[in-house]
């Protein structure tokens, strides 16, 4: 592979990495930086910057404001708006539910919806797992069933991130029980403010309230919510997580996060020298360094192979950059743990951080960093499991 980049690519990736520093204001950039959470607020306003610009989702056809990009274009962008550390956009409006309606919803499906989740005029939230069907997403039980003009749905869904802040959510729903469970499941669109739904907060490892429970009691969902054909939601579903494993790797923010390493590895102290003098560390740091470029070069093998593969078919590949990019982001946080030593001990709700007049123990980005090293375990786990896309790989690459 030619990893050489023509001029007009670099001046591309220039003008990209300073519109992204300068464009996106830096209040919320540092945010990002020191490991916290922008608001909804912040977020909407950055992704609204993008989408001005034509940036938010360049994925998307060029008929519903995506780019004619060439594959390397895609990987700048992606790349650069990670390492500047600016809000990634709404992922569940612009790489899940806007790709699959783009390529599998009607006409008036995408007029409806498209250009309001790019400019996040409507914030999606996914509505997949369920309490015993996570990995194994095929065992969902919510169930719609067809009365008249009307889907009703059943149900409970959980780990559903940011559902507190949704004002729609896409749900995979049983509506055939007599055929092989992959077969009988629909992709419906439901508006979050439909009687029925309820939702109550799960509180994570690291103190963060992201995710949820979602309820569904004799929801009511008008027919036309339907995505594509009956039945066919695992096809779309397969699609979707096609697209979320491959920017799932989040490259980008791991390349960041190990410039900050070495910053501070080469300013903290170990006993009377610096920790980037310490053998072992700095073998543990440069190994990751190693694997992290060796993920980078897989990435843009997997973007330049996109345009072989038949429309709307997932890249099996994509679960390399699952299964090791998430590796690697818990990777980079235990280095961050190591960095910061003792420094890590102290824990601070995130709202007193950033409005408490308690200054954070050690550097800025320290009181985050245990909560960041823990909220990580669950990376291997979302989006499909490592166990699972390793045996998607088995079958789809190896034959097995």
């Amino acid at each position: 592979m030619d990893l050489s980049f023509t001029a007009e690519e670099r001046q591309f990736r220039e003008e990209l990495r300073d519109f992204f520093h300068t464009a996106i204001p830096d209040r919320i950039r540092r945010k990002l930086r020191e490991g916290l959470h922008p608001s909804k607020e912040e977020h909407v306003e950055a992704q609204r910057i993008l989408n001005a610009r034509g940036l938010a989702v360049p994925n998307w056809p060029v008929e519903w404001g995506g780019q004619d990009w060439t594959p390397v274009q895609h990987y700048f962008w992606q790349d650069e708006l990670q390492q500047a550390s600016v809000p990634f956009p709404v992922p569940f409006n612009c790489t899940m539910v806007g790709p699959v309606i783009a390529q599998f919803g009607s006409l008036a499906q995408k007029q409806r919806f498209l250009a309001r989740a790019a400019n996040v005029d409507d914030w999606w939230c996914q509505g997949f797992s369920e309490p015993g069907a996570g990995s194994d997403l095929a065992s969902l039980r919510t169930a719609a069933v067809l009365e008249g003009d009307h889907w009703v749905i059943n149900g409970q869904k959980t780990w559903t991130s940011y559902a507190q802040n949704a004002d729609w959510i896409f749900v995979l729903a049983r509506t055939d029980m007599t055929v092989k469970k992959q077969e009988g499941i629909s992709f419906i669109l439901v508006d979050m403010k439909t009687p029925g739904i309820t939702w109550r907060p799960i509180q994570t490892i690291d103190g963060g309230r992201e995710v949820n429970e979602v309820f569904f009691d004799n929801v009511r969902v008008p027919a036309e919510n339907l995505v594509g054909q009956v039945n066919k939601g695992w096809d779309y579903a397969k699609f979707l997580l096609g697209n979320e494993r491959t920017g799932i790797a989040r490259i980008g923010i791991s390349k960041a996060r190990m410039k900050r390493i070495r910053e501070l590895a080469e300013q903290e102290l170990d006993g009377d020298r610096r920790l980037i003098d310490d053998p072992v560390f700095r073998k543990k740091l440069v190994s990751v360094e190693i694997e992290l470029k060796a993920l980078e070069m897989t990435q843009l093998r997997v973007v330049a192979q996109e345009r072989h593969l038949e429309k709307g078919k997932p890249n099996p590949m994509s679960s390399v950059l699952k299964i090791k990019g998430s590796e690697l982001q818990q990777a980079t946080t235990e280095l961050m743990m190591d960095v910061m030593g003792p420094y890590i001990a102290p824990f601070f709700e995130e709202h007193d951080l950033e409005f408490g007049n308690e200054p954070p123990v050690g550097p800025p980005d320290a009181a985050t960093a245990a909560p960041m090293y823990f909220n990580m375990r669950k990376v291997s786990i979302y989006g499909g499991s490592n166990e699972i896309q390793r045996n998607i790989l088995a079958k789809a690459v190896l034959g097995f």
